[in-house]
């Protein structure tokens, strides 16, 4: 029992520390790519108030 929730909490801390490795490593495309998406979440969201006018 115990076994199975350390291994959890030990693949748990790798993943978390692969992905901040990975955001610190590829920080420039990361910028990218939120600047490319803000246009169409801004758009995505300007729908929903739509919707939600109705």
């Amino acid at each position: 029992m115990l076994t199975g929730k350390l291994i959890k909490l030990i693949l748990g801390a790798v993943f978390v520390v692969l992905g901040i490795w990975t955001f610190v490593i590829w920080w420039g495309d990361v910028l990218s790519l939120v600047r490319g998406s803000l246009g169409f979440f801004l758009i995505l969201l300007g729908l929903i108030f739509f919707a939600v006018l109705d």
